[in-house]
């Protein structure tokens, strides 16, 4: 739309103003309608590491044939900066993993729409850690919200948190679903489907064969990609299993999960709308966890997600640990990563004995896993720290010797 005279036209904020203008029902207490009220967003900044495929085009308004290969980022902050006169979108080809509290604490509220259970407890644990405390209070100024949402086929999810106020990501960690793992005995010896075959290729023949020498293999790298493709149509050919495509290998080394558009305009929606009600207080924000599922028919609710009060993330209490003395380092990474309250990827664990940092498992170093809590020169009430991808700031554990 090109407009001249400013970025202000007769009739461009009607539709807001019905919003902030006028009281309703359902404002926010410490709303008071107004002529000089706001909503506008004149700087936005969105942060994402990958770039547009093919694949991307079918379910959002952002990209253009033109555009493939290029930033995500760029190519959806260079679509708003020309579509809206006033508004600068500042974009960041990176990982969320990449900035850090100085680049957070800057924002008055953020959004995500994350790919991972891991990016996801992450910006949770980095927000946590930019609350403040007096005294044991919390600085209410010092709470960024987070709207979350995501989608899965025909089900979706939005949701509002208000770190150290309402339920955190953690605290409701068991409501996502497990990750779907093939049994090992099937991707090496008896596989069905061409998902087995891909698996075969990526977890098997990758650290054996080592294409790229001792390069991790990296899903967002065509060339990974390609290779484990080919390695996986080699292997379905000898199984006479049919269906290995470049598209289906490259959406079961990511976990990419086909997205459909209709379901995610309407979460992406409830983001928005949740986004306006906080930053305008025309609304009360939802409260807290919005589900939606049009598999048949339509279906949504909304509940109250209540906040854990041992949660790992956002308690502020050292989480108990609770084994025989008898009892090897090896159980506690096994309870560490197969708790459902916790699902950690690949703990590192320090602790402190006779007053010095001692470094008791590192995945690079795993020499200490089998030796028993005795010879590591652990005893009752020791106090654990924790470090995993899965949060920005060290988890404390307390370990409780049982009989």
């Amino acid at each position: 739309m090109a407009v001249d005279g400013g970025y202000d036209w007769d009739g461009r904020w009607n539709h807001v103003r019905k919003f902030l203008e006028r009281p309703g029902p359902f404002a926010h207490p410490d709303f008071e309608p107004c002529t000089e009220a706001l909503s506008g967003f004149r700087l936005i900044h969105v942060v994402d590491m990958d770039t547009i495929d093919i694949s991307n085009l079918n379910r959002q308004f952002l990209f253009r044939p033109k555009d493939v290969g290029r930033p995500k980022a760029e190519v959806a902050a260079d679509f708003i900066n020309n579509r809206i006169p006033g508004c600068k979108v500042v974009p960041h080809y990176k990982k969320i993993q990449d900035f850090d509290e100085s680049f957070y604490r800057q924002f008055h509220i953020i959004v995500c729409g994350l790919d991972s259970i891991i990016a996801r407890r992450w910006m949770n644990g980095m927000l946590i850690s930019l609350l403040s405390y007096e005294d044991g209070v919390l600085d209410p100024s010092s709470i960024i919200p987070l709207i979350d949402g995501g989608t899965e086929g025909f089900k979706g999810n939005s949701r509002v948190i208000l770190p150290g106020m309402t339920a955190c990501i953690d605290c409701t960690l068991e409501l996502y679903p497990p990750q779907i793992n093939f049994p090992m005995c099937t991707i090496a010896s008896m596989p069905r489907l061409p998902e087995h075959c891909i698996e075969y290729a990526r977890i098997l023949l990758w650290p054996k064969e080592k294409p790229f020498g001792e390069t991790s293999l990296d899903g967002d790298n065509p060339e990974h990609i390609q290779w484990v493709f080919k390695k996986s149509i080699e292997r379905a050919a000898e199984f006479h299993i049919t269906g290995v495509t470049y598209r289906l290998t490259q959406g079961v080394v990511k976990r990419i999960i086909p997205a459909v558009a209709s379901t995610n305009a309407v979460i992406a929606a409830a983001c928005s709308l949740e986004v306006f009600k906080i930053a305008s207080s025309a609304y009360i924000p939802l409260n807290n966890y919005l589900v939606f599922n049009d598999v048949d028919g339509l279906y949504t609710y909304t509940f109250e997600a209540e906040r854990k009060e041992n949660c790992s993330a956002c308690s502020q209490v050292p989480q108990n640990l609770q084994f025989p003395p008898s009892a090897k380092l090896q159980e506690v990474l096994e309870y560490l990563m197969e708790n459902a309250s916790l699902q950690m990827k690949s703990p590192a664990i320090t602790t402190t004995l006779e007053g010095k940092n001692k470094t008791l498992y590192l995945q690079v170093f795993n020499f200490t896993e089998h030796t028993h809590f005795f010879y590591l020169g652990l005893s009752d009430g020791q106090e654990l720290a924790v470090a995993d991808v899965t949060t920005p700031q060290t988890v404390l554990f307390k370990l409780n010797f049982t009989t």
